[in-house]
């Protein structure tokens, strides 16, 4: 099975870049026509707006469970930085445990992979699920329930 977000990534990426030119511009223009304290207020508007992405923490992701391994790669999606591809891979006999974690009504979701290793168990960091749509969530988690099953 393979997931990804694509499309969700996206269109993510075009409204926090197109809201933040939005915000810079009227930013500008109350900087031009002298209203100080309201350009003040457009800065303080933006730095909520990047705030919330940064909190958020919304990634591409790509799952991939095919050929007993599990392949799972991500990078954080909105951000001003070129971009840090990271990527697990690992076969599927050695997964130990799936967390999922859920937060603000189940908006935001955290996934930590565990694994058994030689010198025991490790776990990988949590990667963030927010950005993909919840139908495919669950259809993660399924398959994560599945193979831990096996």
């Amino acid at each position: 099975m393979k997931i990804t977000n694509r499309k969700s990534t996206a269109r993510l990426k075009r409204i926090f870049f197109l809201v933040s030119v939005v915000i810079a511009i009227a930013a500008l223009m109350l900087f031009w026509f002298d209203l100080t304290i309201y350009a003040l207020i457009m800065i303080g508007v933006f730095s909520l707006w990047f705030l919330f992405f940064l909190v958020a923490d919304y990634q591409y992701i790509e799952y991939i469970d095919e050929n007993d391994k599990i392949i799972l790669r991500y990078y954080k999606a909105v951000g001003f930085t070129q971009k840090e591809f990271s990527s697990i891979e690992f076969p599927v006999a050695l997964l130990k445990d799936a967390q999922f974690e859920n937060s603000i009504f189940g908006k935001l979701s955290d996934l930590t992979l565990i694994v058994k290793t030689k010198r025991g168990v490790a776990e990988y960091p949590s990667i963030s699920l927010s950005a993909v749509p919840y139908k495919n969530r669950k259809q993660i988690q399924q398959s994560l329930q599945s193979l831990l099953d096996m």
